[in-house]
């Protein structure tokens, strides 16, 4: 089920890509795949403080700062979830964690994991990217590296910042906060 990829890249090395891809996206012969913690160290999350009204009032023109802090992407995941679209945010903050990542055998287990939560045709939480971008990112994927996501990020945060943001900002978790 690999897109052609001789329309990306050379014939002879389109072969040798869809192979290497072929492996890495396989389903896990054994249980053990599934120990695997993700992320790395299960970290408590931030205290996150609530923001002043005048810093929160600063989200609506930057999906940036938002997501930057705690209480903020806190509150968009709450709201994107209340829409049945929290899968864009959970993208964005595990392409995040990624690039992070500094062992290339842990790059190469979280980047499966993305791929198979969010990328893949019919993903648990599949985000929607096109055609082009999906095919991008899959070539990524042969050799992964702290810039697989990249292109795929970038579209779902231009997703999130023209659609899901000027909702969450009409939204009453919104408007809570800059009372």
């Amino acid at each position: 089920l690999l897109p052609d990829l001789s329309l990306l890249l050379p014939c002879c090395r389109a072969k040798e890509i869809k192979t290497k891809l072929g492996t890495l996206l396989q389903k896990p012969d054994s249980t053990i795949d599934f120990i695997i913690p993700y992320p790395e160290k299960p970290e408590k999350p931030p205290k996150a403080q609530k923001p002043s009204p005048e810093e929160a009032l600063q989200w609506r023109d930057s999906l940036e700062k938002l997501l930057q802090n705690p209480y903020g992407l806190a509150s968009f995941c709450s709201f994107l979830r209340s829409e049945f679209s929290e899968e864009n945010a959970e993208f964005w903050v595990a392409c995040e964690d990624y690039k992070k990542t500094k062992s290339p055998v842990k790059m190469a287990e979280k980047a499966k994991k993305i791929y198979e939560e969010f990328i893949q045709t019919e993903a648990p939480k599949e985000v929607n990217i096109d055609h082009f971008t999906k095919a991008v990112t899959m070539k990524n994927l042969v050799e992964p590296s702290p810039t697989s996501f990249d292109m795929a990020q970038k579209r779902i945060f231009a997703l999130m910042e023209k659609d899901s943001l000027p909702r969450f900002v009409r939204s009453e978790f919104y408007h809570e906060l800059i009372k």
